[in-house]
């Protein structure tokens, strides 16, 4: 990683912290000793944030037979995992100020992550991930691009300069960031993942979502890797960037498809994008 300017550093400490029943979820969730019961009980301290969660499990997106009327029962339903980011997903977005993203519409910002999102989910279930695990892709590919928040609020002329030099050459808002900044919005938002103790997978997903080749062979990076360049290519949002990269060749030989293939396999994309909003919205409620 690049050496970082201090306004960079700077940046990422103004950014709102997670509420403290969400840490106590992250610190639970990890410990392989931790208990459905205990995870419960904590998320049970919070009760707006129960009922957020609440809505959320009985909404289209998960699609259950029958309401779920008490987190323990969603925790039945769902398992301690898809829990976690249940919570992880919905305070993430709650943490993002609505207003004063310079240079980035959150509508549709929220739109891209939301698709890039679901798109990493199914290439992980395309993949044979448990229905448990893949709820830590749905959240990889939601979260990815948070660094470019983080860079709207806190350093906008800076942000809008690579904004204007990646137009002009023709090149990836990364690389732009990279020559103006010193840093791109994936070391950025790596730092605020860090920050906000989120997992070792998920902070290593937002690092490398443009970088794949980088660092250890990783599935869940390359997934968030070509749902990114999926999503762009289909035009779902937009996070200021429209480059739509290659697939490296050990991205394409995981998938077995090249970015055609892959997208002809997502034909319920724009239903399961539109049934996911619920996060954004649930996310944004006071």
């Amino acid at each position: 990683m690049p050496n970082l300017r201090t306004n960079v550093v700077d940046a990422v400490e103004r950014m709102p912290a997670f509420p403290k029943s969400v840490h106590q979820v992250l610190k639970l969730a990890s410990d392989i000793n931790c208990s459905q019961k205990c995870l419960v009980e904590v998320i049970k301290k919070d009760p707006v944030f129960t009922l957020k969660i609440l809505r959320l499990v009985n909404s289209a997106y998960f699609g259950l037979s029958r309401e779920v009327t008490s987190i323990n029962h969603a925790s039945v339903y769902l398992g301690l995992n898809t829990l976690k980011n249940v919570a992880l997903g919905l305070a993430a977005v709650g943490a993002i100020p609505r207003n004063g993203a310079a240079g980035l519409d959150m509508d549709a910002f929220w739109l891209h992550s939301l698709s890039v999102a679901t798109v990493t989910r199914m290439l992980g279930t395309m993949l044979g991930v448990p229905s448990d695990e893949v709820a830590d892709y749905f959240a990889a590919g939601l979260l990815h691009d948070i660094g470019k928040v983080v860079l709207a609020l806190y350093m906008a002329g800076e942000f809008k300069d690579a904004g204007i030099l990646a137009a002009r050459e023709g090149m990836p808002l990364y690389r732009a960031e990279e020559a103006v900044l010193g840093a791109t919005h994936a070391d950025v938002g790596a730092m605020l993942a860090a920050r906000w103790n989120l997992p070792a997978e998920l902070t290593d997903a937002i690092s490398r979502h443009h970088t794949p080749g980088q660092g250890p062979p990783s599935q869940l990076v390359d997934c968030v890797f070509a749902a990114d360049q999926i999503v762009k290519r289909l035009d779902f949002g937009y996070a200021g960037d429209r480059i739509v990269e290659p697939l490296p060749g050990a991205v394409r030989a995981r998938l077995g498809f090249d970015l055609d293939g892959l997208i002809a396999g997502l034909p319920t994309l724009e239903g399961e994008v539109e049934e996911a909003r619920v996060f954004i919205r649930l996310g944004e409620e006071d």
